[in-house]
């Protein structure tokens, strides 16, 4: 059994900045994602960004690390016990998207750090509203999330709530290939990360 780590210890992984740069996706020009949502440029910033601002792709990859590490910085402040890299990448992902206010503020963290790390996972399928409706996307998003924060892989049986209901099954090893984006490898540098699904 792989032990969790100390969240000094932790960093995002290549494989889940990728995923969350498929999830947020690349806009050349400020937009509103959805009704009553903030300006949002390149691979989901928003700080700073006003309608009519542009950003080229380079520019926006980089602007989103930057954006990511100030996310990784908040959960570190509100997340107080270790976690595996799959539950860290999930997290970024999930505060990315929803911010790093709302993400200490969940139930999410409040069960992570009362020991219950399942529990904290099976919470993200509950964020799936914006501007009061429930988007496709973002249910495509949580199950994703969920799936990479349970350390789960699509399509095999052994975990027993998704056995049940979506048929996934625990990655326990270091390295290799696995599904989710085309020709991504799950193990980076060494640490075990579950591939993003739902592509």
């Amino acid at each position: 059994m792989i032990k969790r780590s100390n969240l000094a210890a932790l960093a995002l992984s290549a494989a889940a900045l990728v995923g969350i740069t498929a999830h947020e996706g690349y806009r050349e020009t400020a937009h509103i994602p959805v009704k009553g949502d903030v300006p949002t440029l390149g691979f989901g910033s928003t700080a700073g960004v006003k309608l009519g601002d542009t950003i080229t792709p380079e520019k926006a990859l980089s602007r989103a690390l930057t954006d990511i590490q100030a996310f990784e910085g908040a959960l570190k402040k509100c997340v107080k016990v270790p976690l595996h890299q799959h539950e860290y990448d999930a997290a970024v992902s999930f505060s990315y998207n929803v911010g790093a206010a709302a993400f200490c503020g969940s139930t999410l963290v409040k069960k992570w750090n009362a020991g219950d790390y399942e529990g904290g996972c099976n919470e993200l399928p509950r964020w799936v509203k914006a501007g009061g409706r429930v988007l496709p996307g973002l249910v495509k998003r949580r199950e994703a999330e969920r799936v990479l924060c349970l350390g789960l892989s699509i399509n095999e049986g052994e975990n027993e709530l998704s056995r049940a209901r979506y048929g996934y099954k625990k990655i326990d090893g270091f390295g290799g290939a696995a599904g989710g984006l085309p020709g991504l490898p799950y193990g980076v540098g060494g640490l075990q990360c579950a591939a993003w699904v739902g592509g």
